[in-house]
């Protein structure tokens, strides 16, 4: 749109400058309109005697009027969401919602433990502050101790009063003191009410190694290593939920080809046993086995093996997850920056991390073909965004910041793998503190809940909850070459039956007007909140920790039809009493 200006003299204008462009002739319009407004405060002053020392807050105000004013107003773009409470899909497993500790930076070291001795409040060790905020995200299983760390971790060096001081040769060989081993590792389970994933040594370990240390957790006779548990004040057995054979088995893992890691994998899953009394029946410990770390051929061969053999086992071995590790990081070596960028970035991120739809359908598709009845989980234990080490850091730390993108991006995972609840039951984002897309960060006394943090606390209801499909058209959202769906969404409903729905708005300026058609369900009374903030990069920090928190949103049920708009850059969940 163009404004035409006349000119009462002066010399003739070319066509180029009869015409000016919106953005010039508002600039002109504005200026006009101050001449106007400083004008009309000098006679206001003068009329009514205000004093003249009043003069710049009055033209202060009128400019904020004018502004506010000429606000561009962005209309909210309209999306059609229906759900149909009768056809329920798969159970969303509550372990999808995992964590994972490594001994990496300060993930275990000063983001877990602290020691007996800190000053931090701490219960033997163990911070108070980071126990308290992962009971609030009803933490399911942590996996530990790594990782790569993993496969060179010798769980003697861990036990007992005198611990061995090794060397962290992964994580820039700094010092590992060992001052968190398995005693201390299972009460942080038991201080947060979380389940035991125990990745076991096979890269640099052997099988006895591994099946010892399960003894000496799990077993409950009289045994050697059950008096030797005793006698580090830990007399009644351990429960390990979940077993990882290995780690990355084809990289840092031990470099194994399929099959010689499939004749490891055989070998480890006969042999390292869990003897708690319990967990002899339904309540069984699982077991998961390395998968693929990618979509190209490697990795679809990789699975293929495994899977094939899977189909072909015999009673002395089984398995019963292969897990996936995808993380969102463009390229190596992780080069985008967490914190201080714009749209161009934000777009791109998020357009790569949909890309874990595609890398879940592939490889599920591989193990309907071997195990048609789902058995094995498809296991995603580590995921998460990768991005460059803030600067001032310990490069080996992988210390990032983590900003409204990364609560949209744990949203967005989160829903592919609710979409694929029959296969996908357990995934952990990588890590829990002060690593990588982490929920906390903390420095010394000092803990800051992440916008990651609370993208987990509001999925809370969705934890073990059924999946109920959602048919909606997405539309796009475009930034110069890159287009993704402008909104996502899921539903559930809980184990009391309320119905729980998120909706995700990519788009970092537009709204969202959501009207959503409920079929064969009665609202009552609805709910919700919503998770955003100024800028896509907008952080929270020690000194301003409430910049990205959930704030409550309003929604409305008319004609058995359910209305909400949502803020662009956003997360929002909406429960609906039934």
């Amino acid at each position: 749109m163009f404004l035409a200006l006349s000119r009462k003299s002066g010399p003739p204008l070319d066509s180029s400058s009869r015409e000016l462009s919106a953005p010039r002739a508002n600039e002109l319009l504005s200026k006009r309109w101050l001449i106007f407004v400083r004008r009309f405060v000098v006679k206001f002053i003068l009329l009514t005697r205000t004093d003249a020392s009043l003069l710049p807050a009055l033209l202060f105000g009128f400019i904020l009027i004018f502004a506010a004013a000429n606000a561009p107003v962005v209309a909210a773009q309209k999306v059609q969401l229906s759900v149909d409470g009768s056809k329920a899909g798969a159970k969303i497993n509550r372990n999808i919602f995992g964590q994972f500790a490594e001994h990496l930076g300060h993930g275990v070291y000063d983001g877990i433990w602290v020691g007996p001795d800190s000053t931090i409040p701490n219960t033997r060790g163990i911070r108070n502050d980071v126990v308290a905020a992962l009971r609030e995200i009803k933490v399911p299983n942590v996996r530990w101790p790594g990782g790569c760390f993993a496969d060179e971790y010798h769980w003697r060096s861990s036990i007992g009063p005198q611990r061995m001081v090794t060397l962290n040769p992964n994580w820039g060989g700094v010092v590992e003191a060992n001052a968190f081993g398995t005693h201390e590792f299972m009460d942080f389970l038991d201080q947060i009410d979380a389940e035991a994933y125990i990745s076991i040594n096979v890269g640099s370990g052997t099988p006895r190694e591994a099946a010892e240390w399960l003894e000496y957790m799990t077993t409950a006779q009289p045994t050697t290593l059950a008096k030797e548990r005793a006698a580090n004040r830990h007399p009644l057995p351990y429960k390990v939920g979940f077993l990882g054979i290995g780690n990355e088995s084809w990289d840092c893992g031990g470099n194994m080809t399929p099959d010689y890691y499939l004749s490891q994998l055989k070998i480890y899953s006969r042999f390292v046993r869990n003897f708690h009394p319990e967990q002899q029946g339904k309540q069984q410990m699982l077991k998961i086995a390395v998968g693929p770390g990618g979509g190209e051929p490697r990795w679809t061969e990789w699975t293929e093996a495994i899977m094939k053999a899977y189909q072909n086992h015999q009673w002395s071995w089984d398995i019963n997850g292969l897990s996936m590790h995808s993380y969102t990081v463009g390229h190596w070596p992780p080069s985008f920056a967490s914190v201080g960028f714009g749209e161009t970035e934000y777009a791109q991120i998020l357009k790569y991390t949909l890309d874990m739809e595609d890398l879940v359908s592939k490889h599920s598709a591989i193990m309907d073909k071997y195990d048609p009845q789902k058995k094995v989980a498809l296991v995603v234990d580590e995921w998460g965004a990768w991005y460059a080490p803030l600067l001032g850091t310990n490069p080996s730390f992988l210390v990032q910041q983590n900003s409204l993108r990364d609560a949209i991006l744990a949203a967005l995972n989160l829903n592919i793998f609710a979409r694929h609840a029959d296969r996908v039951r357990m995934a952990n984002i990588a890590q829990m503190v002060n690593v990588l897309q982490a929920m906390i960060m903390t420095d010394k006394d000092k803990m800051v809940l992440t916008p990651t943090y609370h993208v987990y606390k509001m999925y809370v209801p969705f934890q073990d909850a059924i999946f109920l499909p959602v048919a909606f058209d997405a539309g796009t959202y475009t930034h110069e070459d890159i287009t993704v769906p402008r909104v996502d969404a899921i539903a559930a409903k809980d184990t009391v039956g309320k119905l729980w729905l998120e909706i995700t708005n990519i788009d970092p300026e537009q709204p969202a007007e959501i009207e959503i058609s409920l079929a064969d369900i009665t609202a009552k009374s609805v709910a919700g909140q919503t998770l955003t903030a100024p800028k896509v990069d907008s952080v929270n920090t020690f000194d301003a920790p409430n910049t990205v928190v959930p704030k409550p949103v309003s929604a409305k049920v008319e004609g058995g039809k359910l209305s909400v708009k949502v803020a662009p850059k956003s997360v929002t969940v909406i429960s609906v009493e039934q």
